[in-house]
């Protein structure tokens, strides 16, 4: 199903995440701790909700960053450990919502560089994923995928 691509101007969202870099075949294996942690940070300041999670890829490597978006305008919680405050980038985003399995999210990507290749928009690099809370049937997953643009 071909997802509904549109451009917004996003601003600079804070988050709190753990770094890293891997490579795509170990990635499946390595976002639930970098997730974990980052949530075991919030747990101890009090925060157990309210937070969406948020995958950010830096480039193709990929140097990514796992963790949460933090609620504004409230300040941080204090991050400990690999843990730290960052933002996903401010500027010309192309942006689709998968609805669905986690399993079809690539289709997802896929479309958004597409409709950019089509539309002669360039991606600069930076993409995210967003992902909505959590549902226990598969079919009510959305996920906010964005792609920011040279």
């Amino acid at each position: 199903m071909a997802q509904e691509v549109t451009l917004r101007s996003a601003t600079a969202v804070p988050t709190a995440v753990v770094a890293a870099s891997t490579n795509w075949p170990e990635y499946p294996t390595l976002w639930r701790t970098l997730l974990d942690e980052v949530w075991a940070c919030l747990h101890a300041s009090g925060i157990t909700r309210g937070c969406p999670n948020v995958m950010l890829y830096l480039d193709d490597d990929p140097h990514v960053e796992v963790g949460v978006v933090l609620p504004a305008p409230a300040p941080p919680p204090p991050l400990t450990g690999r843990v730290v405050g960052s933002a996903l980038p401010a500027g010309r985003v192309a942006t689709a919502v998968h609805h669905g399995p986690y399993d079809g999210l690539g289709a997802t990507h896929r479309e958004v560089a597409r409709w950019c290749a089509a539309h002669g928009h360039r991606p600069a690099g930076p993409r995210w994923e967003i992902y909505g809370p959590h549902r226990q049937d598969p079919a009510d997953i959305e996920v906010e995928v964005s792609y920011l643009l040279t």
